[in-house]
């Protein structure tokens, strides 16, 4: 008895040994680059933070600090998720951006349990448009006008389509490069909780889409991305791309392409920390404040808001998202289309693991055209 006891302990022992060493050894993904698509960038740059507006009609605005290049900065306009309204909880991406040479407005269009997703397009085009109002002198911030691009995680995808539609008609700067990562919260019909797309095919046909999604949670994605492809129709289908992140348990930690997997906090970028300017005397007092049903957030969008606001930097951040943004931004700013993008043999590449293990591609497409015997543009 004694003895079985004893040869049990000692496999049970070994078992825990030999799981020890397996995750001492085990592969480590790719470090980011040092510079270049994905990478860090200007290490000792000091990234200035402002909070433009007044109250809550206000957006972020980050920028390495000093004198802009006499071309100005490009503008990378952040529009996040449902719920998800603290600029740290996309620090990361901000980060790297900031110090890559761009001007990042992220407009706070949604106060938590108070704003109607169906108010979200018309407030961040305002807040968008005052901001670059505000900073249009500007010598540090210098915006260039010429080379805009949109960012959208979940809701802020549709809502990213909805402001380039939008942009001749409300005097807004038209984007080169719209970038739809995990695209969601699209209303199903008018009456429906959501974003509502408005006539997606005045999108300016000169522009870049590129739509991205991961290999987990996939279906909603997936339709949510071809139905924004689909519904911009005077985009030629070159100039638009499908993009999908795979996830890689190969080594340790692992790679995993969720709804919140574009998301990285980075507590320096906590907008609760950044201090508005003071109300002006004669700022005109808001209207009542109505509450209705759609304001509230789900449990399922509280949930992913959960995700999101844990969701660390990893080599999905800097090799998958960052660096398909890097690429296509680059791409479109140049005037080159989809096609040449995805012939670049950076973009699908993710590198290797520690033990010289290839990390899982990119899966990289070219829209379909919608057959002409379906007569109609799908629901």
């Amino acid at each position: 008895m004694r003895l079985t006891v004893l040869r049990g302990s000692l496999t049970a022992a070994a078992i825990m040994t030999l799981a020890g060493l397996a995750s001492v050894q085990a592969a480590t993904p790719p470090a980011q680059p040092a510079d270049g698509a994905g990478g860090v960038g200007d290490r000792k740059a000091t990234v200035t933070k402002r909070l433009l507006g007044r109250g809550t009609a206000s957006t972020y605005a980050f920028y390495a600090a000093g004198a802009a290049p006499e071309t100005g900065r490009p503008v990378a306009i952040v529009l996040h998720g449902w719920g998800a309204v603290n600029p740290q909880s996309y620090g990361g991406w901000i980060d790297h951006l900031a110090r890559q040479g761009w001007l990042i407005l992220y407009p706070r269009f949604q106060e938590v349990n108070r704003t109607r997703p169906a108010d979200a397009a018309a407030i961040a085009e305002s807040l968008v448009k005052a901001a670059l109002a505000e900073i249009a002198t500007d010598g540090e911030a210098k915006p260039d006008l010429g080379r805009v691009a949109m960012i959208g995680h979940l809701a802020g995808a549709p809502l990213a389509m909805d402001l380039a539609a939008a942009a001749k008609a409300q005097g807004l700067p038209v984007p080169k490069l719209i970038f739809a990562v995990m695209p969601g919260g699209i209303a199903s019909g008018p009456k429906s909780r959501g974003i509502a797309l408005t006539d997606l095919s005045a999108i300016n046909p000169a522009t870049l889409i590129v739509t991205m999604v991961g290999d987990k949670d996939t279906r909603a994605a997936d339709l949510a991305a071809k139905r924004l492809l689909r519904e911009a129709s005077a985009v030629p289908l070159e100039r638009k791309l499908f993009v999908r992140a795979l996830s890689d348990d190969h080594g340790f930690p692992a790679l995993t392409a969720t709804l919140a997997a574009p998301a990285g906090v980075d507590t320096a970028y906590d907008g609760g920390a950044i201090k508005p300017g003071p109300e002006p005397k004669d700022a005109t007092k808001p209207p009542p404040f109505r509450w209705s049903a759609d304001m509230a957030l789900s449990g399922e969008q509280q949930t992913l808001v959960s995700q999101i606001n844990l969701a660390r930097v990893d080599a999905l951040d800097y090799l998958g998202f960052w660096k398909t943004f890097d690429l296509a931004a680059a791409a479109a700013f140049a005037g080159s289309d989809a096609t040449a993008l995805k012939n670049n043999p950076r973009l699908a590449d993710m590198e290797r693991w520690s033990d010289g293990w290839p990390v899982k591609r990119l899966a990289v497409e070219t829209p379909r055209p919608t057959p002409a015997a379906q007569g109609r543009t799908p629901p």
